[in-house]
C-alpha cells in the first residue's frame, strides 16, 4: 500500500511520514477508525516507509504480504482446537491484497464464519512472542500489525500487555482497532493513539472519479450513504442488485406494517418476509438495516419538505414515496430507529436472525401508525 494510493487523509499521512523522517517512530502505536477510514492502509504504509528506508527491496515485499519481518495478528476461529491467525494468514492476505479497506465483517463472510466467534487468542500472542524473540530476518525493525485488537480476549490482552511493556529490541507495534471501548486501559496506556477520521466527501468524491468511470448523479448518492467510508463506497458501486432486492423488501415490509393493524393475516406474511432475511449472512443483514434506516431518515425529510436534502427516493412497484413519508414524523422516527439499532446490536451479539427479524417486522405495525 502506497501512500498515494489511501483515500484522503493527507494531514495525518504528513504527520506520520515525517515521525519517521525525524526518528520519532514510537514502538507502539493504535490506529483508531472505522477499516473503511483506511485504518489498515494507513498501517500498511506506515510499515512499508519504515522498511523500505532501511532496505531498498523491502517495499514490493510488504505490498505482497511478504515481508518476513512484517507480521500480522488478526481474529480467527476456533479450528481443531486451534486459533492461530497464521492458519488463516493466506485467506486474510487474498482479501487484503484485493481490498485493503476491508471490515471485519467482509472477513466473517470471507472465511463463511458467521456463526462462529473470531478473536485474538492467549496462544495468539504466545506464538507472535515466540516470533520476535528472533532476530529479523533483514538485520533491521521488525513490525507486528495487530488488526482488530479489540477483539483480543481477556487471556489475550493481558498476554499482549506484557508483550508491549517488554518488547524486543528494533520492534514496532500497530494496532487498528475502530473504537478504545474494548481494549484494555493498561494497553491503551503504553500506546500512542493515532485517531484515523472519516474520509472527508471531497476526498471521497476525488478517489471515486480518479478510479471510477461513473456519472457525478451515482457519485453524489453513493457519498451521502457511505459517510466517509470508502469501504462502504465501494460496496454501494457494486450494489445495484442488492439496491433492487433491499427496496423490494422494504417495500414488502411497509405495505404488510399498513395492512397488519386492520387485517391480521398479515402477520404471517411478516414473518415469512423475516425469515427470508434471516437466511442471508450476517453482513447482508446488519446493511438491509442500514439500508432501511437511510430511507426512513429520507422519508422524514420529505415529510417535513427538506427536498434539497433527499438525494434518493423509492418510486418503483406502484410505491408511493409522498404517501408513506406522511407517516414518517418526529412521533415516530426516534422509535423506529431505535429498534434498528437495536436489531443491529442483538445480530453483532449473534442473537437469533428469526427472532430479531420477526421482532423488528412486527413493531413497525405498531409505530408506523403513530404519525401524530
Amino acid at each position: 500500500m502506497n501512500w498515494e494510493n489511501i483515500a484522503g487523509q493527507d494531514n495525518l499521512k504528513k504527520l506520520l511520514r515525517e515521525s519517521i523522517a525525524e526518528n520519532r517512530v514510537s514502538h507502539a502505536q493504535l490506529f483508531v477508525g472505522k477499516e473503511g477510514y483506511g485504518t489498515l492502509p494507513m498501517a500498511l504504509a506506515y510499515a512499508k516507509e519504515i522498511l523500505s528506508r532501511e532496505n531498498e527491496h523491502a517495499a514490493s515485499k510488504v505490498e505482497h504480504l511478504n515481508h518476513l519481518d512484517l507480521h500480522f495478528s488478526f481474529p480467527v476461529f476456533t479450528d481443531n482446537r486451534n486459533s492461530l491467525s497464521k492458519n488463516k494468514f493466506e485467506e486474510f492476505r487474498e482479501m487484503i491484497i484485493g481490498s485493503p479497506y476491508s471490515s471485519y465483517d467482509d472477513w466473517t463472510a470471507f472465511l463463511e464464519s458467521e456463526n462462529k466467534q473470531l478473536f485474538i487468542s492467549a496462544d495468539e500472542i504466545d506464538d507472535q512472542n515466540q516470533k520476535f524473540s528472533l532476530k529479523s530476518f533483514e538485520g533491521g525493525t521488525k513490525i507486528l500489525i495487530v488488526w482488530r485488537a479489540d477483539k483480543m480476549n481477556v487471556a489475550a490482552a493481558n498476554k499482549f500487555l506484557k508483550f508491549l511493556e517488554e518488547p524486543p529490541a528494533k520492534t514496532v507495534i500497530i494496532l487498528t482497532a475502530e473504537t478504545t471501548n474494548d481494549i484494555l486501559p493498561t494497553i491503551l496506556s503504553r500506546t500512542q493513539i493515532v485517531e484515523v477520521p472519516r474520509i472527508t466527501d471531497e476526498d471521497l468524491e476525488g478517489y471515486l472519479k480518479k478510479n471510477f468511470n461513473i456519472s457525478q448523479d451515482k457519485i453524489g448518492e453513493i457519498i451521502h450513504q457511505a459517510q466517509g467510508d470508502l469501504n462502504d463506497a465501494l460496496k454501494l458501486m457494486q450494489s445495484g442488485t442488492k439496491s433492487d432486492e433491499f427496496e423490494k423488501l422494504f417495500i414488502q415490509w411497509v405495505r404488510d406494517a399498513f395492512m397488519v393493524k386492520k387485517k391480521p393475516e398479515f402477520l404471517k406474511s411478516i414473518i415469512l418476509w423475516a425469515r427470508e432475511i434471516a437466511g442471508w449472512n450476517r453482513e447482508k443483514q446488519k446493511n438491509f438495516l442500514n439500508y432501511c434506516s437511510e430511507i426512513f431518515r429520507l422519508a422524514l425529510l420529505q415529510n417535513y419538505q427538506s427536498e434539497q436534502l433527499i438525494y434518493k427516493k423509492i418510486d418503483a412497484n406502484g410505491f408511493n414515496w409522498l404517501g408513506f413519508s406522511k407517516f414518517i414524523s418526529g412521533a415516530n422516527i426516534e422509535s423506529i430507529l431505535e429498534e434498528i439499532s437495536t436489531a443491529d446490536l442483538h445480530l453483532t451479539r449473534n442473537g437469533n436472525p428469526k427472532i430479531v427479524w420477526t421482532d423488528l417486522g412486527i413493531k413497525l405495525s405498531r409505530y408506523i401508525h403513530k404519525n401524530t
